[in-house]
């Protein structure tokens, strides 16, 4: 997968934004996404880095295509000292935790317990999940 070029935003010094439609097997192809920001970006990290990442990529997104009807928006940001992993959605509701089950139930416990700081702002067609993650 080509990412597109990167521009400047805030504090970043790359970002790139990828849309997609909301369907299940976009879940996969953010993963890719991600994958491939993490390989034209590399920076020395941690052993587990890229598979935090990736997981917290895999969670937002999973969140984004069961909670939020149509699009949404990833994005991938370098910004000081690590990643910030951006999923703008159509749902207003903030996630929340919720008691673990066979369907699901940790995912934004995990997406806490990786990043370094994590934001939910609301905006006028949804909200938008920002997750830092330190090196």
């Amino acid at each position: 997968m080509e990412l597109p070029s990167a521009v400047p935003h805030d504090t970043r010094h790359a970002e790139v934004g990828i849309h997609f439609g909301g369907a299940p097997g976009c879940i996969a192809e953010a993963r890719e996404a991600a994958v491939a920001f993490l390989r034209h970006h590399s920076r020395p990290a941690r052993r587990t880095f890229h598979d935090d990442v990736l997981l917290v990529v895999s969670e937002l997104v999973s969140n984004a295509v069961r909670h939020a009807p149509g699009p949404f928006v990833l994005e991938l940001g370098l910004v000081p000292g690590g990643i910030e992993v951006t999923v703008r959605d159509t749902s207003s509701r903030p996630p929340h935790s919720r008691p673990p089950d066979r369907t699901g139930g940790r995912g934004w416990s995990i997406v806490q317990s990786l990043a370094r700081r994590v934001r939910v702002v609301p905006c006028h067609n949804g909200k938008t999940v920002h997750a830092e993650l330190l090196w």
